[in-house]
């Protein structure tokens, strides 16, 4: 399979050494100062594009990537605001785009582990949940994809803090008593931290994904990247490993 690397960093690289050692190539390696180089009959000769570079950058990496009609992977996170642009995009080009705000399996795993425990918490009055996401201090968006991901899970079953008051650690604001705080940490070279907990006057009750290195993040997008040629529509990760473990009712 021959592979477009879109965002050459740190990520990019790993997923290079990945890809290869899985017997495919990477035939174009792009980085912010080269992209605009990049034209489509060029893209056109991969059989699939991953995208990992920025979120000011990633709606038009993709839409350059269905111009082409090169199927596409995105873990950057941030543009999700712009969503429905590049479905748009990628449905009128009859397009395949798969995205997720994380490729690790483990995260999967962890975001089916918070929603069973947000349902199983539902009942019980006395809680009231929170979330934190500790990343490195290069990460541009807060709070990070991963941690909008299991907000959107925790509020689809423990509905009884249906906003969410976003604050930094180290900020001035105090979450209201309907609110769901989320707090975003950014420091050192952290790759990946993120904690649901629910805690009462009583006692304290929590889970934790860490993630140690980047290996895991970019394996999924690889093997993402093996499943989405020939396919056509909008994908994620539910799609990739199949039904989801539904929370109790």
């Amino acid at each position: 399979m021959k592979i477009a690397l879109l965002g050459y960093g740190k990520m990019g690289k790993v997923i290079e050494r990945i890809a290869t050692g899985r017997g495919h190539e990477v035939i174009i390696r792009a980085d912010a100062d080269t992209i605009h180089q990049l034209t489509t009959h060029e893209l056109a000769q991969a059989d699939v594009a991953i995208e990992f570079s920025a979120p000011h950058a990633a709606v038009a990496n993709m839409q350059r990537c269905f111009e082409a009609g090169v199927p596409v992977v995105t873990g950057t996170t941030g543009w999700l605001n712009q969503l429905a642009v590049v479905e748009t995009a990628c449905r009128t080009a009859n397009g395949a785009l798969f995205y997720s705000s994380n490729f690790s399996l483990g995260v999967n795993l962890f975001f089916r582990l918070n929603k069973y425990l947000a349902a199983l918490m539902q009942p019980h009055t006395g809680y009231r949940a929170d979330v934190e996401e500790i990343h490195h201090i290069h990460k541009l968006d807060a709070p990070s994809g991963t941690a909008l991901t299991l907000v959107n899970g925790l509020q689809a079953h423990f509905t009884r803090q249906p906003e969410t008051q976003t604050y930094m650690h180290h900020g001035p604001e105090t979450p209201g008593a309907d609110e769901l705080p989320v707090v975003s940490v950014r420091t050192d070279e952290v790759l990946g931290t993120h904690t649901i907990r629910y805690t009462s006057a009583v006692d304290r009750i929590s889970i934790t994904h860490e993630a140690f290195n980047r290996e895991g993040f970019a394996l999924g997008a690889v093997v993402a990247a093996e499943w989405l040629p020939g396919r056509k529509g909008i994908f994620g990760m539910d799609d990739l490993l199949g039904n989801e473990v539904l929370p109790p009712a």
